[in-house]
């Protein structure tokens, strides 16, 4: 990816000075609650800049997911804010419209729908944007070549092998062109051959579109694959990543040097 162009806001020393760029998502001091007890989130802040790959890393129950779904704008935080590229999710007057055209989401289950076909579990994620029947079906077609799934267009969910019913679902999330990709445990359920066909396509996505990418992991060695990791334990984000040899989360952490690509 270019770097920042160069113009008057990157002067030398007593120059003006760049204004901060504005992260493409942003959680702000944001705790969230399930009853009186159990805090999934308190009081974590943390920033995504645009076209950045990060992991958010941690153990069950560590308040990942929660995270993500603040991210996704299906929950929203009992305090502080969640932010798209400076605003408030919760002063946006459509919701569906963020979720359709700003953001493309994976779930941990796929959620493909098993009495459609491939193309058109596809093309359902378009349903609503006024895309005539025709450029859904050619859309639909282009993401299937990207994903290596062509010859399965006609096939249902439930004849499909674990990892392609996984770029299916990628596929579908990239369907209307979104700035960001949100992605919750991608590689649970995957063979190593697999996960590493599922990274390579986030790291292409990453490269070569700019996209951003929020990944959830419990798997240390697929978060390393970011650009950064983010921690979180018992709902609160630490420094390093999980102790791999402590994967019962019991509160031991250590520096971990994200190796990158």
């Amino acid at each position: 990816m270019s770097g920042p162009a160069a113009g008057p806001a990157s002067a030398g020393p007593g120059g003006p000075e760049a204004p901060p760029a504005v992260p493409a998502l942003e959680a702000v001091h944001v705790t969230k609650r399930f009853g009186r007890a159990v805090r999934a989130l308190d009081d974590v802040s943390v920033q995504i800049a645009d076209g950045e790959w990060v992991a958010v890393a941690g153990t069950s129950g560590s308040g990942k997911t929660s995270l993500l779904q603040l991210f996704a704008a299906l929950d929203s935080p009992n305090e502080g804010r969640v932010e798209f590229r400076g605003q408030d999710l919760s002063s946006m007057h459509d919701m569906n419209r963020y979720r359709r055209n700003s953001i493309g989401i994976v779930f941990q289950l796929h959620n493909l729908l098993a009495h459609l076909d491939v193309r058109r579990n596809i093309e359902i994620a378009m349903y609503g944007t006024h895309r005539r029947g025709h450029v859904r079906r050619e859309r639909a077609s282009e993401l299937l070549a990207e994903i290596g799934l062509v010859e399965q267009q006609d096939r249902k969910p439930p004849e499909l092998s674990g990892g392609e019913r996984q770029r299916v679902a990628i596929a579908r999330a990239l369907a209307n062109d979104p700035a960001i990709l949100l992605a919750d445990e991608p590689t649970g359920s995957l063979d190593p051959e697999n996960v590493g066909r599922l990274l390579e396509l986030f790291h292409r996505l990453n490269t070569e579109r700019g996209m951003t990418i929020v990944m959830v992991t419990h798997d240390l060695r697929v978060a390393r694959s970011a650009d950064r990791i983010v921690t979180l334990a018992s709902g609160r984000l630490v420094e390093g990543a999980p102790d791999p040899d402590r994967p019962d989360g019991a509160g031991r952490y250590r520096s971990v040097a994200n190796s990158g690509r």
